[in-house]
């Protein structure tokens, strides 16, 4: 028989005892499934009161946002204050009332300062309140605020580049969802890069944005033979129209300077070489339908995106006007035998672009363009088969880019064999191709008027479609991680031009947009 201090002994020891990792985490799963429940039966409840007294009429006598301590009452008061039946004409359906609530709390949803899910509730105000009627009901919006502080660090290893990153924000700062930002990263190619941002939404509207940012940068632009640094400051305008596409409108001004050159660096790399400064207006436009812009298998994507420096007030000391367009589209493809989806798609991609010369305010002719602005391209994320600005005018070993160019590219991708389609593992098999090429100066050399500069950016365009563009197929593994795309593909060029760096074999890509 054991005695009392035994079974002491044995207490003493159990709560000594580390508990099991997996059954801390089987009861944190437990307890989440159990609020998810909850949450999900007092929607369910709240649907079905909606359902049975959605014509009623009601007037919404107030709306209290509950925990949202850091959160300036005046800048939630723009969001809910027009919803209140006091400024409104007609009262509300009980139905409209809610949806129209919930239209309000989609938009604290988008302020990213407030977790998931925004629970709603619904009250009548007290009898005793004399200024209360029958119809009147009270909304609560129970909400629980997102740490005020986030910091992220780590490494990224892809497209020729190893690199270290740190991210600190301050979320919420005033009280009004604004944002700072401080961005950080050294590596291998882009060698610093700081950045610091303010955000901030106007007038409570999350689809509505400024942004006031400074960077400094230094970047090893090895395939010409120099080293590329970067100071300067941005300001922009962001928003969302009622379609869902963006906008973003801003202005840069940028010191730029091409410093480092190697000892073999090219004529036309040392000519440009020294200090610029650009001052521009940008504007781009995204309208995203894919159901994953990592790896989409239905929909479409369309992307421009506009510049102008140096033109009358934005002096500068370069000039120029540049647009770029970028298309993607992907289409399911059944299989005859497998319900639901295949898992096989068919993703196609086209860009291009055009540096159009324009004359600098105090000068006569325009102003040819500088290498720190021409095209470039070639790489894993853009025209597979080819290294790192493989494509394109040459001097010497330099690649110095260009002021027009094409690409497109075909991608047919297939699950992974006992892997499944739910899974983000695709083997795909692609043609990818594209020209880049500077513009032609239809006077053989010299400077260019005017009128030769639009000829030469006729006859240049016109050059695009002549032949057959450089080109390379292959077969990959590709990876679509939440954050970016990662490809290992093995590479075949078919058509490559003199001078022009071509990679046969396996080549290693990470982006977001791939073509």
């Amino acid at each position: 028989m054991a005695s009392p201090l035994d079974a002491e002994d044995d207490i003493f020891e159990t709560l000594r005892k580390t508990i099991d990792p997996k059954i801390q985490e089987e009861k944190a799963k437990a307890v989440s499934e159990r609020e998810r429940g909850q949450y999900e039966k007092g929607q369910k409840r709240l649907a079905e009161l909606v359902d049975s007294n959605s014509t009623l009429p009601c007037t919404i006598s107030s709306i209290r946002i509950l925990n949202a301590n850091k959160t300036r009452k005046s800048f939630l008061n723009r969001i809910f204050n027009p919803i209140l039946s006091a400024n409104n004409d007609r009262p509300y359906t009980l139905s409209e009332a809610i949806s129209e609530v919930s239209i309000g709390a989609e938009k604290l949803h988008k302020l990213d300062i407030f977790d998931q899910p925004i629970s709603l509730f619904i009250d009548k105000p007290s009898k005793t309140d004399p200024s209360s009627s029958p119809t009147d009901i009270d909304i609560y919006l129970s909400v629980r605020e997102k740490s005020r502080i986030i910091l992220n660090t780590g490494t990224d290893v892809g497209n020729a580049e190893g690199s270290a990153y740190g991210h600190l924000q301050l979320r919420n700062v005033f009280g009004g969802a604004e944002s700072i930002n401080f961005n950080a990263a050294l590596g291998t190619r882009t060698r610093s890069a700081y950045q610091a941002s303010f955000q901030t939404p106007i007038l409570s509207n999350p689809d509505l944005r400024w942004e006031l940012s400074g960077l400094a940068s230094s970047t090893d632009k090895s395939w010409a033979s120099h080293e590329e640094i970067l100071k300067g400051g941005l300001t922009r305008l962001l928003w969302v129209t009622k379609g869902g596409s963006t906008h973003d409108i801003g202005y840069n001004g940028i010191w730029r300077q091409i410093t480092g050159l190697a000892k073999s660096a090219s004529p036309t790399v040392r000519v440009d070489a020294g200090d610029s400064v650009k001052s521009s207006i940008t504007h781009t436009w995204i309208n995203d339908r894919r159901d994953n812009p990592v790896l989409p298998s239905r929909g479409y994507y369309a992307k421009t995106v506009s510049e102008i420096a140096g033109w009358g007030p934005l002096q500068g000391d370069v000039a120029f006007w540049k647009s770029e367009v970028e298309t993607q589209a992907a289409l399911p493809i059944p299989i005859p035998g497998i319900q639901g989806k295949s898992g096989v798609s068919l993703t196609t991609g086209l860009r291009a672009g055009l540096l159009y010369p324009l004359t600098l305010g105090g000068t006569s002719d325009p102003q040819l363009s500088r290498l720190n602005d021409r095209f470039h391209l070639g790489g894993p994320s853009d025209i597979r088969g080819f290294r790192l600005s493989g494509l394109g005018p040459r001097d010497s070993i330099d690649s110095v880019g260009g002021d027009v160019f094409a690409a497109g590219s075909a991608n047919l991708l297939f699950p992974l064999p006992g892997v499944g389609a739910q899974k983000p593992f695709r083997i795909q098999t692609f043609i990818n191709g594209g020209r880049l090429l500077a513009l032609q100066n239809p006077n053989g050399e010299g400077k260019m008027d005017g009128n030769a500069v639009q000829k030469g950016m006729y006859s240049t365009i016109a050059e695009l479609g002549n032949n057959l563009p450089s080109m390379a197929a292959g077969v990959g593994l590709v990876y679509a991680h939440p954050v970016a795309r990662f490809e290992l593909n093995f590479t075949l060029p078919l058509v490559l031009r003199k001078g022009e760096d071509a990679r046969k074999g396996l080549q290693f890509g990470i982006g977001i947009n791939m073509l």
